[in-house]
């Protein structure tokens, strides 16, 4: 097993982790197969989308944090961050890539994204390689 350091700078934001996914294929030299990436956070998660128009990011974030689980005076967890917690829970904490002849098989638009939801933090993302 792989492990990627994330270091998060914001309270909500997507970092773009494809070319760190990529180097450590490189540097293991994996050439065919799956990499399986992991999050072991409970208030941050994983996610694919796009990593051409930065506001992508932006629109993503903005939906997530003002409609679908915005801050709440009804939350009773005692460490205040119940919307962080949910997020995780909806963007969820793995993801499967291919891997073909050396490079990640994404779509023309498609990165790879540590989606944090709870930060400033130092994030982990665990890799095993499946394959040859």
């Amino acid at each position: 097993m792989e492990t990627i350091t994330v270091e998060t700078h914001h309270t909500t934001e997507l970092v773009d982790i494809t070319g760190t996914v990529q180097s450590a294929i490189d540097e293991l030299n994996v050439m065919d197969g799956v990499v399986y990436l992991f999050c072991p956070h409970t208030t941050a998660g994983l996610t694919l989308n796009e990593n051409w128009d930065p506001d992508v990011k932006r629109d993503v974030l903005l939906t997530v944090d003002g409609h679908i689980a915005p801050p709440d005076s009804r939350h009773r967890h005692g460490e205040g961050n119940s919307p962080a917690h949910i997020k995780a829970s909806l963007f969820g904490t793995h993801s499967a890539v291919f891997v073909e002849q050396g490079r990640l098989q994404l779509g023309r638009w498609q990165g790879i994204y540590l989606a944090e939801f709870d930060g400033p933090r130092r994030r982990q993302v665990w890799m095993k390689f499946l394959g040859s």
